[in-house]
């Protein structure tokens, strides 16, 4: 007698090529990363895997889906060949399972294993360039814990490719500290320039990546006034601009200047060898009154790896991580979400980032549009679990 396709023989005929059906190698499909994610329910009166059930979702999302009822609502419709390539039986689960599911769900462990998948197919950097991974958090407004409290999501960001290589929740903005050591230990950091806001010019993060074999580029702002005093002191009127560029763009000019120079072991912070200015000049297109800014960080880079266009790019691509954040309000609705209930805000998060990095590794950069058109047909967004 056959297995039923929601037999564990049928699904992994599906991922490798058995029973004649056409397959992948197993190392470069989604389903047997998700595999290693651990089940929250108890085994007996499971209908559905769990690693069909988050196939589903990550499927569906990939497709724009934003909700429990579309991710329900998406695989109530598919083929029998999609069926199988997801493992699905005769129902598809109901939003009412997924929903359990995706609440029950550890967070740390589907981030870690749709993030590792990710992280795999990685482009390497362009020659010359260190890879610069950018951390950052985020509030999801709408969504609230149990006890009504913002969801609030720190996250690792590569800012060349726009890949998430992580995130976390944590308590609240301050709690981002105590989660910054954890969400990167799941991430390769040697010879990585990692930026972040002021928030993070901690010594004890500037300890953690040198013994990780990676870089720092932090703001120094009001949190750590003792550096920011020795920062502004430098004689910067002394130093030559290193770097200038120009840009014109939403709105506005903008001009951007870089000097650069060494200091002493009289800075104070950890592993600290370049000292930052970066003055920001913006003047709206049609208006004569121009704004300014000057910003001060402080870099653990050698000279001969911190070219000025490398600070400046690093410094600017931070901000990169905003346009992910921005996705997922636009696209997604991430701030509309009333999804509250255990890991699920954190959980559709995750699923979102996995949608805007797996189109970016696709070749695309108007995500609302690769989901749409990701969502014609089942199977463009199976093709994407390869």
């Amino acid at each position: 007698m056959p297995a039923s396709v929601s037999s564990p023989i049928a699904v992994l005929s599906a991922h490798r090529g058995l029973d004649g059906v056409e397959g992948v190698e197993q190392d470069a499909d989604l389903l047997v990363a998700l595999a290693a994610v651990s089940d929250p329910r108890k085994a007996r009166g499971c209908r559905h895997r769990l690693v069909t059930v988050l196939a589903i979702a990550v499927c569906a999302v990939l497709a724009g889906a934003r909700s429990y009822v579309a991710i329900a609502e998406w695989a109530h419709d598919l083929p029998v060949s999609a069926r199988l390539r997801l493992g699905i039986g005769r129902r598809a689960p109901s939003e009412a399972t997924i929903r359990r599911i995706l609440q029950a769900v550890n967070l740390d462990a589907l981030d870690a294993a749709l993030s590792g998948w990710l992280a795999d197919r990685l482009p390497d950097p362009a020659s010359g360039r260190m890879r610069v991974v950018a951390v950052d958090g985020k509030t999801a407004r709408g969504a609230r814990t149990d006890d009504g409290a913002q969801v609030h999501l720190l996250a690792a960001f590569d800012t060349a490719s726009g890949v998430v290589l992580g995130q976390t929740q944590v308590d609240g903005k301050s709690n981002e500290l105590t989660a910054f050591a954890p969400l990167l230990d799941r991430i390769a950091l040697t010879d990585v320039l990692l930026t972040a806001d002021a928030l993070h010019t901690q010594r004890g993060h500037a300890e953690y990546l040198h013994a990780r074999g990676g870089h720092y580029l932090l703001i120094a702002k009001a949190n750590q006034p003792r550096l920011h005093a020795q920062l502004v002191g430098l004689p910067w009127q002394q130093i030559p601009v290193a770097d200038e560029q120009h840009d014109r763009g939403h709105g506005r000019v903008e001009t951007r200047r870089v000097k650069i120079t060494s200091v002493g072991a009289g800075i104070g912070f950890p592993h600290a060898r370049l000292a930052v200015q970066i003055q920001r000049r913006r003047r709206p297109i049609g208006s004569t009154r121009p704004s300014s800014e000057t910003v001060y960080a402080i870099t653990s880079l050698p000279w001969q790896h911190a070219r000025p266009d490398v600070i400046a790019d690093a410094a600017r691509g931070h901000w990169r991580i905003e346009v992910l954040h921005w996705i997922r309000d636009v696209s997604f609705g991430e701030d509309l979400s009333q999804i509250r209930t255990g890991s699920g805000p954190a959980v559709m998060a995750t699923l979102r980032n996995f949608a805007v990095s797996r189109h970016r590794l696709a070749g695309d950069t108007n995500i609302a549009h690769a989901c749409r058109h990701t969502a014609r047909h089942p199977n463009r967004a199976l093709a994407l679990l390869t």
